[in-house]
């Protein structure tokens, strides 16, 4: 996985685990929507990333 990827996978958990311990009700929506939102761009990147190819071999 990419840097990004992993960047957005931490953010993901994070808004979620923190939506999940938050006892008001709008800083728990939020939380959740943050956690969708950072979600959809993890599914970006890992679909980005498999476009583009490494090819290590120099011709």
């Amino acid at each position: 996985m990419s840097k990004p990827a992993w960047l957005f996978l931490c953010l993901t958990l994070a808004a979620a685990i923190l939506g999940v311990n938050v006892n008001a009700q709008d800083e728990q929506t939020t939380s959740f929507i943050a956690s969708g939102v950072f979600a959809s761009l993890l599914l970006l990147t890992l679909i980005v990333g498999r476009r583009i190819k490494f090819d290590p071999v120099l011709r």
